[in-house]
């Protein structure tokens, strides 16, 4: 059985992907699944927030995608989050430019990831905010999409840019690629703005919306400072027990899927 691959993707910025590509990782690394989360954004949020110093990497995602390095060898444990990790740093930047030249430059992470995929049972792909040539090298690899959305009327727009994104991706580079479900985060109940664009997605797209809801939560926010994910920093914490649940709703889902 070779692992399901996701990615955690939205080209809006501040909307929470790398919070729930750490969290999800733990969350789902806590329920004994085999996890490797892959930090594809050039400012290594996810790297830090795991607890590895982006400055210090002998390796990273950058070696593997120009093929300086295998994935196996660039590869990390995060001792907080109980998951490994395909680290980045700011060397990703050079890696738009650099991957033009290459044949094949949309699928060089599919290729690097198929050495180790049988190793786990889930990897996720945190994407940078932009559907760039790093979105895309994510997007032809995985089986599918999470989208983490804010409850707010702009988002509902950069949300159409992005299906738009994924049914090209579907059509000429991916066939096996489909969105997996939306889920709201940052969510403040008292806000009849955020319940109404919440009722909106779950109207429009009906099962494809998780039914956990991460709230506001400022544990959740503290936790990468300490480079930790929110869910081992403070697991009472009403944030963090919203992304345990989200793990075990991702787990339920993978069965019907």
């Amino acid at each position: 059985m070779t692992a399901r691959i996701f990615c955690i993707a939205n080209q809006k910025g501040g909307v929470g992907k790398t919070t729930t590509a750490v969290n999800l990782a733990a969350g789902l690394a806590a329920q004994g699944q085999r996890t490797l989360l892959v930090d594809l954004d050039p400012q290594g949020n996810a790297t830090m927030g795991s607890g590895i110093d982006k400055r210090q990497l002998a390796r990273s995602v950058y070696q593997v995608l120009l093929g300086a390095s295998t994935a196996r060898a660039a590869i990390v444990h995060s001792e907080s989050g109980g998951y490994d990790l395909l680290p980045a740093n700011r060397e990703l930047a050079g890696a738009e430019v650099e991957l033009v030249e290459f044949d094949d430059r949309e699928r060089r992470l599919k290729q690097a990831l198929d050495a180790v995929a049988a190793d786990y049972d889930f990897v996720l792909i945190d994407c940078p905010p932009s559907l760039s040539l790093l979105t895309i090298n994510g997007l032809c690899c995985a089986h599918g999409v999470i989208i983490p959305m804010q409850c707010e009327y702009f988002a509902l727009e950069g949300l159409t840019d992005l299906v738009n994104t994924i049914k090209r991706v579907h059509a000429n580079l991916n066939p096996r690629l489909k969105i997996i479900g939306l889920l709201r985060v940052m969510y403040d109940p008292r806000m009849t703005l955020q319940q109404q664009v919440s009722a909106q997605l779950e109207a429009h797209f009906g099962d494809k919306v998780f039914r956990t809801i991460i709230p506001r939560n400022v544990r959740l926010a503290e936790a990468p400072s300490y480079g930790v994910p929110g869910v081992a920093y403070d697991r009472s914490a009403k944030g963090a027990q919203a992304y345990l649940a989200f793990g075990a709703e991702m787990v339920e889902r993978m069965k019907s899927l």
